[in-house]
């Protein structure tokens, strides 16, 4: 890597963090609620699992690269429902590696036709520096070759991690979200690096166009109130439930064509046992609009998600009367 590109890269990490660029970011993120807001698990009412994986900005050595696989579900409890997830995000970041795990609980009350949930999410995050750098400062006391703690050698610590989430949703129609993520604003003293705490606020409403298609819009607005927010606005429309297309937009960032495929399995029974199923993958590009749009070839981004649920009737109970035989 040369000394020029090296501190270009730098120079972006560094923008990215004045943008609540601590965790990490997705272009299809309305279709994975749960990793920002722990009140959307078990929402949909299917159990879930998912994976993304994110190359963002291509071309460049050291490119930031993004896994992340959850599960959601849900389980009944009388007439409300409680959500629950588990999820695990990896990054590399140039010399930063990131590893972070999450467990949510969430629970729903009816409020007529419409939900409110509550969420709460605990976890931990690990960050590990590497030892290839290109050193701008020598004398910087971090870097101090003879002791085997400095940043010479590369380090790791981890630290416990915590969020909240509030959601306001009517199925398949709209949705309402506000959170907050890295509540206990851990420092990493070791890497001389500190947590910031982001807010959330994301809502969507579905308008049915027509018999075959439906107008979906999504908006992100987050920040971590030290730098400017960042805001993200999505349109697209889904074809007879089964195929979607549509435009990100993040001001001063990117803009990014989305496309998605979806099946809906037929509903199954058997008995009193019913089972569904639904299948879906999504693509992005990010055309990056951003200063570094002449080195960067775009951002791209896949996702793959399964959900299925399985419910029981319950037996139902008759009486009749013993003079008559039927």
């Amino acid at each position: 890597m040369t000394t020029k590109k090296a501190i270009l890269i730098l120079f972006v990490f560094l923008a990215g963090r004045g943008f609540a660029q601590q965790d990490p970011q997705f272009t299809q993120w309305m279709f994975d609620k749960i990793s920002f807001n722990p009140a959307f698990a078990g929402a949909e009412k299917l159990h879930t699992l998912q994976a993304f994986h994110r190359t963002q900005w291509a071309g460049f050595g050291g490119d930031p690269k993004t896994f992340l696989f959850n599960y959601n579900g849900y389980a009944p409890v009388g007439e409300q429902l409680i959500g629950f997830g588990l999820s695990t995000i990896s990054e590399q970041l140039g010399q930063e590696q990131n590893n972070m795990f999450r467990a949510s609980f969430a629970y729903h009350q009816s409020v007529g036709a419409m939900k409110l949930s509550f969420g709460f999410q605990l976890g931990a995050l690990n960050k590990r520096l590497g030892t290839q750098w290109v050193y701008i400062d020598q004398n910087d006391p971090l870097l101090n070759p003879a002791d085997q703690n400095s940043l010479y050698y590369g380090q790791s610590s981890t630290a416990f991690d915590a969020s909240y989430g509030l959601s306001f949703y009517k199925p398949n129609r709209f949705y309402f979200g506000i959170s907050g993520t890295h509540l206990p604003a851990s420092n990493l003293e070791d890497l001389n690096y500190k947590m910031a705490r982001h807010t959330y606020i994301v809502g969507g409403f579905d308008q049915p166009l027509n018999a075959n298609m439906v107008l979906r819009t999504n908006l992100m607005l987050k920040s971590d109130w030290n730098a400017k927010p960042a805001y993200d606005l999505n349109a697209n429309v889904l074809f007879k439930n089964m195929l979607w297309g549509g435009l990100s937009f993040r001001p001063g960032d990117a803009v990014a064509p989305m496309v998605g495929f979806q099946k809906v399995f037929a509903e199954k029974v058997s008995g009193r046992t019913t089972f569904n199923q639904t299948f879906r993958m999504g693509y992005s590009y990010d055309v990056t609009t951003s200063d570094i749009r002449d080195y960067s070839a775009g951002s791209h981004e896949v996702f793959l998600s399964y959900g299925f649920s399985v419910s029981k009737e319950p037996l139902k109970t008759y009486h009749v009367n013993p003079r008559f035989l039927y």
